[in-house]
């Protein structure tokens, strides 16, 4: 595959293809730029797509910049959204922050790695500065976004600062002089006003290389965390494989192609063998990637003994008495909810009344069901993933 090809693998759309020929024709090492907002503490798979285009740049020799937009989080990327983002302090986002460039390098190669952060030239920046910026756009150009004319149109607020985001992303590209910029498909305007800024500034405009949105787990929306259909790189092992298990298998094959780089070729025989044998090796796979080999056999392991031989996992967790109950006797809806292992008491009222939870193997549906501190150990299963012993 020629460096052309391969850094076209999988994209949506490139932008500025004849310059960045120029540029790969004259052996220029190129700047790739990347910026991603800390606005929760964990990267999803999501991100994996455009990470694993920029370790493909840094194969090939390139230089991957990595920006850490911790400014632009004050303002929050609108991309997308149908409201403005919540805000969140500086406290919240440095913390976010720290854990970002950690998470990346399960992707990237941390010594072919340049970490920006974009505070280091927007703090410095007076409020003339910003008129200045500010005077690069229109409010016309700003209400060609999709999202923009949207919320326009049906009269749903679109604050000012809101306006300067795109602005503020492609100002990044000036200060870096970046040569080609990776985003999702949602970017698109974004990275593209960094064309402007650049030309406008007199230097060479960068390419913009965009992405699919990896479709979340629910196989519909793309990956969210407000979606609740994420995979995040923080998850633990166990969860994470069966986040992967729990896809559809038409979902299975965005996988194969957006996070593991398959070929169609090799897609399409992976198509002739058995799904689930496919579907474990991609969890396997995936989970290795991000938390080391041999943890994803591992899972694998785990997960046949509960759902090929319905025995119990062998690293589940293990609960005292007394962390789940303060008397010597407590009801399962506590003992579950108290577990912090489902996402709350209502969703543990919600498993017990469909009958997805057992006790000691035994089928519960009555949430007030109460158990004595002297009948321990119990084994409680909730759903087809969540396991753990009260001793």
């Amino acid at each position: 595959m020629n460096p052309i090809d391969f850094i076209k693998q999988n994209a949506e759309g490139l932008y500025g293809e004849e310059q960045l020929l120029e540029k790969l024709r004259a052996g220029q090492r190129l700047k790739v730029k990347l910026g991603v907002d800390p606005t929760r503490p964990d990267l999803t798979f999501g991100h994996m797509v455009v990470f694993n285009k920029l370790r493909q740049f840094q194969d090939l020799g390139h230089e991957a910049i990595l920006i850490i937009g911790d400014f632009t989080t004050l303002i929050g990327d609108p991309s997308g959204r149908s409201s403005t983002r919540p805000v969140l302090t500086e406290d919240e986002i440095k913390a976010n922050a720290e854990t970002y460039v950690q998470q990346a390098y399960h992707v990237l190669d941390p010594d072919k790695t340049t970490v920006r952060f974009n505070s280091e030239w927007f703090n410095g920046m007076s409020f003339k500065d910003c008129l200045a910026l500010a005077r690069k756009m229109t409010v016309a150009r700003m209400l060609e976004r999709d999202d923009f004319s949207k919320r326009h149109a049906s009269n749903t607020p679109i604050s000012i600062i809101e306006f300067l985001y795109p602005l503020v992303q492609g100002y990044d590209s000036v200060m870096i002089e970046a040569d080609v910029e990776l985003g999702g498909t949602d970017q698109t305007f974004n990275c593209l006003v960094g064309r402007q800024l650049q030309k406008e500034a007199g230097q060479s405009e960068q390419a913009v290389l965009t992405l699919p949105l990896l479709v979340g787990t629910d196989g519909v929306k793309k990956m969210s965390k407000s979606q609740d259909n994420y995979i995040a790189f923080n998850d633990s092992p166990k969860d994470m494989f069966g986040k992967i298990m729990s896809i559809s298998d038409e979902v299975m094959w965005d996988y194969y192609r957006l996070l593991l780089l398959k070929t169609d070729a090799e897609i399409e025989a992976l198509k002739r063998e058995h799904p689930m044998e496919v579907k474990k090796r991609l969890a396997v796979a995936l989970t290795s990637k991000i938390q080391g080999s041999g943890s994803g056999e591992h899972e694998r392991e785990q997960f046949e003994k509960v759902f090929s031989q319905n025995q119990r996992p062998d690293d589940m967790p293990v609960f005292s008495w007394s962390d789940l109950a303060s008397e010597d006797s407590q009801s399962l809806l506590n003992l579950l909810g108290n577990s912090k292992l489902v996402q709350s008491k209502k969703e543990g009222r919600r498993l017990i009344e469909q009958g997805s939870v057992k006790v000691n193997d035994q089928r519960q549906d009555d949430p007030f069901t109460s158990y004595d501190k002297s009948a321990t150990p119990l084994v409680i299963q909730a759903g087809k993933r969540i396991f753990f012993e009260v001793r």
